[in-house]
């Protein structure tokens, strides 16, 4: 079982900046895909960003130019860099590990192609 323990969460105004991580247990999988997803109306997930284990990145349209994923590996410590805040990015943010994927392929299928998920920081941005 690997644990996922999201933090960097927190309240910030229209235009700042958060950095949130996320400390994975000790794992090993041939190839994975670890990524952002956060809370949407109707009590769905939408994937914000992923990163597999041979750095392919992919983005949601709606945070691209804006969030940065990454990942050390040494520490294997998951990271997203959020700039220029909006309000409506205001969410739940939930780490996620998805084995046997890669970036684009994991996040084009969402939350069901991540068998581990973390509990989840919130981050909330006022206008």
């Amino acid at each position: 079982q690997v644990q996922l323990v999201e933090s960097g969460g927190g309240s910030v105004r229209a235009g700042e900046s958060l950095r949130l991580s996320c400390a994975a247990s000790p794992y090993t999988y041939a190839r994975d895909a670890m990524g952002w997803f956060r809370q949407v109306p109707g009590n769905r997930r939408e994937g914000v960003a992923t990163i597999d284990n041979i750095g392919n990145t992919a983005y949601a349209d709606s945070v691209k130019g804006r969030f940065t994923i990454s990942k050390d590996n040494a520490k294997n410590t998951l990271y997203l860099q959020m700039n220029s805040l909006q309000p409506e990015d205001t969410s739940i943010y939930y780490c996620a590990l998805a084995p046997g994927y890669f970036a684009k392929e994991a996040l084009d299928t969402g939350i069901i192609a991540f068998r581990y998920l973390g509990q989840g920081t919130q981050v909330t941005v006022s206008s």
